[in-house]
């Protein structure tokens, strides 16, 4: 069962082949079996999930409409509420915090009948490229588990990666499912800015931040997209359009479609991320896509930009865990202001709070004109320069992340951690769409990704090239050795 598809299982169980029950207990008993090895989750939803279950099976044996999702295990990254869940935010400042109401995103999916099975670990917040500041424990990589399965989502990504579940939801601030995504093998999706409801998405950076599936294909990716593409009145930055047929774009042919590269950006593209690549244009061509030249060249002040954006909306964001509402309270406090000095310094993690005084720094009155109020202006190029690139090409094509996954522990210093993110950020200051796919694999047989970015709202566009491109390259649907019993045993 755990090489199906979530279209696999799907059809599975609405032909009756398969009850939700037999899905989720053997989905639960993997997970049981394999995760000490991996650290993908936080907390199961066992109780809860077998109780969906028996609810599905009865609804379809007395013959009621079915949901799209119905009988598909699903893993929600630990900062996307889920109403009367632990909330952990992978930080001990909310270690005992439970959501009073449910995402949006979570919603959608428990009513196409989805089963949730559980919350995955993260970096505390989502401030993070692998999944190493997290507050409870590591997250490995199912490709090699001395490695990092990427941050922030890597527990989403490694939980999809080790076949405990086809589809997980992650957030992506700079990369964080793409990025996750390409260190694990699998499909990784940000969404056009709006088109997926950010409510009962604990807030990093508000202007940055999208929900986005993980998935094993890009097939599962459009169907999970049909369900929470889904215009929401309680998201201000919601966007009220109907609902897309992702299915349907996905299969259309990519021939004659103009695929721009950013050559002299890529310039400094080191092996063997560089051979991959081109392998990967390769493919493109083979399908008929013509590859056109296009500039880019501001993504190289991306990374400033967005750690110092990124920072100042978090230092914002994060002033309301004091202490006081929910959260920790320091014990130690006597005052309320040690209630607050206290609070912050026992619950969060050593990361958090080197963004949250880079953020207040930037922020501040002698500095906001310096930095702030000049990284936005840069934003806006950055923005101009994607929507002059579109006019010459329909989608852009770069890798995901200059290198493979990398060895837990092995990058000690910050601004290697960041630069991470060099190809992935862009798509979050522009809020466009932007997917990753796997391509290729390293000698050590660990895996890259590629990347496909689209004008906003051309998410069909995105996901019909990815779409083309995985069916083309044979490149997806790998199962880690370790993981799969018909190797392993």
């Amino acid at each position: 069962m755990y090489r199906l598809s979530a279209h696999a299982l799907n059809a599975l169980f609405v032909k009756g082949e398969i009850s939700a029950e037999e899905i989720a207990s053997s989905t639960l008993n993997r997970i049981a079996k394999y995760d000490p090895k991996v650290g993908a989750f936080l907390h199961l939803l066992s109780d809860r999930v077998m109780e969906k279950a028996r609810q599905i099976d009865q609804k379809r044996k007395e013959g009621k409409p079915l949901g799209k999702l119905a009988g598909v295990p699903i893993a929600i990254k630990d900062n996307i509420h889920i109403q009367g869940e632990l909330t952990t935010c992978g930080s001990r400042f909310l270690e005992n915090y439970r959501a009073p109401f449910a995402a949006t995103a979570t919603r959608l999916l428990e009513e196409e009948d989805a089963l949730l099975i559980g919350k995955t670990n993260l970096d505390e917040f989502a401030m993070g490229s692998s999944t190493e500041n997290s507050a409870y424990h590591l997250t490995k990589n199912p490709w090699q588990l001395s490695c990092s399965p990427g941050g922030s989502s890597g527990g989403s990504a490694a939980a999809v990666a080790a076949r405990f579940c086809p589809i997980a939801l992650g957030s992506d601030t700079g990369g964080s499912v793409r990025q996750p995504a390409a260190f694990c093998g699998i499909v990784g999706y940000k969404p056009t800015y709006g088109r997926v409801s950010r409510y009962g998405l604990v807030a990093f950076a508000s202007s940055l931040d999208q929900i986005g599936p993980l998935t094993h294909s890009v097939r599962d990716t459009a169907l999970v997209m049909e369900v929470l593409g889904t215009p929401c009145a309680q998201d201000a930055t919601s966007i009220h359009l109907a609902q897309e047929k992702y299915l349907e774009k996905i299969e259309k042919p990519i021939r004659g479609m103009k695929i721009g590269i950013p050559w002299h950006f890529l310039e400094q593209l080191e092996e063997p991320c560089k051979k991959v690549f081109l392998k990967g244009i390769e493919v493109l061509k083979g399908e008929g896509a013509e590859i056109v030249d296009v500039d880019l060249d501001l993504l190289k002040y991306a990374i400033a930009v967005y750690y110092i954006l990124a920072t100042a909306e978090a230092s914002t964001n994060l002033a309301r865990f004091d202490g006081i509402r929910y959260g920790k309270r320091s014990v130690r406090a006597a005052t309320l202001e040690e209630i607050y000095d206290f609070s912050k310094q026992e619950g969060f993690g050593p990361e958090v709070k080197k963004r949250i005084l880079l953020g207040t720094y930037v922020l501040s009155s002698g500095f906001q004109d310096a930095y702030y109020k000049k990284a936005q202006k840069v934003r806006a190029l950055l923005i101009q320069k994607f929507n002059a690139a579109f006019e010459k090409c329909d989608l852009v094509c770069m890798p995901t992340s200059p290198t493979t996954t990398f060895p837990l522990g092995s990058i000690q210093d910050p601004v290697q951690m960041y630069l991470q993110d060099i190809f992935t950020v862009g798509a979050n200051l522009a809020g466009i769409p932007a997917i990753s796919t796997p391509c290729g694999w390293s000698e050590e047989n660990l895996p890259y990704g590629i990347q496909f970015l689209g004008p906003k709202m051309h998410d069909g566009a995105v996901l019909q090239c990815a779409h083309a491109f995985e069916k083309a390259s044979k490149d997806s649907h790998r199962v880690p050795p370790l993981f799969d019993n018909e190797v392993s045993s």
